[in-house]
């Protein structure tokens, strides 16, 4: 298994084989748990107007997501993991727009099969990388709004790497540098609202879920659980 460690959306853009697209502060930690709170499945949109259009022909269908980190007008929850977890999502379809990881997804065209990652669920897309055995693995941190580098996304592909290669990294060290960053401390900072300091708990519950999630782009592209 050859493994490639990628960046931003460029990276997403160049990932082949099986791609893995981490947003850890807050796309793919929101959207697990969305599912584990019931969810039937996400919809993964570029834009505002998609998110609200689809809506409109689909009133029972809730959007989550946001633009430069705040929640959107007119959307049900912003990009909070914090906020969803505590939200009964049973039987629910979700749209969910956000500006790096979703835009990552939609850019990984190239890849044969795309996983979501983040830390509450790094094991078990572990395991079904290990189960697809693939030939290539792509690895893909999408940093802020897929433009910027992002500490925490850095240190999930390096921590989904070394499981791959059955090595066991020092999860609490990563948390304390992640911790250190204007990238962690942001939720700490009660002059930022839209940062809840739940949001980072949530962000680093190592192996929360025992749930992957995985596009699927037959007909409508959506994520499932598996």
């Amino acid at each position: 298994m050859e493994i490639r460690r990628l960046s931003l959306i460029d990276g997403a853009k160049q990932a082949c084989g099986t791609a893995v697209i981490i947003d850890v502060f807050r796309a793919f930690t929101t959207a697990a748990f969305i599912f584990a709170n019931g969810a039937e499945t996400i919809i993964p949109v570029g834009t505002v107007e998609e998110a609200l259009k689809l809506r409109r022909r689909n009133p029972g269908w809730l959007i989550t997501g946001e633009v430069h980190g705040n929640k959107v007008l007119g959307f049900d929850f912003g990009n909070s993991p914090d906020e969803v977890s505590k939200v009964d999502f049973t039987g629910k379809t979700v749209i969910q727009r956000t500006s790096s990881g979703v835009q990552g997804i939609l850019a990984a065209s190239g890849a044969e099969e795309v996983l979501l990652g983040s830390f509450v669920m790094a094991e078990a897309t572990v395991q079904q990388i290990m189960r697809w055995d693939p030939g290539v693995v792509s690895i893909v941190a999408m940093g802020w709004e897929g433009e910027i580098p992002a500490i925490e996304d850095e240190l999930c592909a390096e921590y989904l790497e070394s499981r791959l290669r059955d090595q066991h990294p020092d999860f609490p060290d990563m948390v304390r540098r992640i911790r250190a960053t204007p990238s962690g401390a942001k939720f700490f900072d009660t002059t930022q609202s839209q940062f809840r300091e739940g949001d980072f708990h949530a962000a680093v519950s190592l192996d929360k879920f025992p749930f992957a999630l995985r596009v699927n782009r037959e007909s409508t592209m959506r994520i499932e659980k598996i």
